[in-house]
């Protein structure tokens, strides 16, 4: 791991903790595929370049661990998984269900001043695609799935999509 793929993210909130940064930088890397499946963490490296402790940077990987966008091997380390084909075929079952009844329930019930939030996103994503910025363009297209989720009003449906894009990402990356 080259520790500067985690720091390219944008800063979090100021007022979040060291945790939440390191947590919210290494879920960026992986989203924006900075952090390729497989890729192993080294706890030393990280406290060093994020400067902060090692207890903090374990606390950040048992949270990233939790939502399942890292792995932890006992006594082996934290890395990017390597998700497989079954993988695929149960996260995009699970998004296309989501996602699906979420773009069904907003259909028509959108108002000007959303429609105009999407398109605005959609329009910012086609544009970093086409100058070849891949990590802003998959930033974008999460950000276009979470301003749906976040438009529809139900959060159990956003806390879902949370769970299912870092593995669409790494499937992406890996496939």
């Amino acid at each position: 791991m080259n520790p500067e793929q985690l720091l390219t993210a944008p800063p979090t909130e100021p007022d979040g903790t060291a945790t939440d940064r390191v947590f919210d930088a290494i879920y960026r890397a992986v989203l924006e595929h900075r952090l390729a499946p497989g890729e192993w963490l080294r706890e030393a490296e990280m406290a060093t370049e994020f400067k902060v402790s090692r207890t903090v940077v374990r606390q950040a990987l048992q949270r990233l661990a939790q939502d399942q966008v890292i792995e932890l091997r006992h006594n082996r380390g934290a890395r990017v998984p390597l998700p497989s084909l079954e993988d695929a075929v149960h996260v995009f079952e699970a998004r296309r269900i989501v996602e699906c009844e979420v773009a069904r329930r907003l259909g028509g019930r959108l108002t000007p001043e959303q429609l105009a939030e999407l398109r605005a996103v959609a329009q910012a994503e086609q544009a970093a695609d086409q100058r070849g910025d891949r990590a802003e363009a998959i930033r974008l297209s999460g950000e276009f799935h979470h301003a749906l989720t976040r438009m529809h009003g139900n959060p159990v449906f956003g806390r879902l999509l949370n769970g299912l894009l870092p593995t669409t990402s790494l499937l992406m990356a890996r496939f």
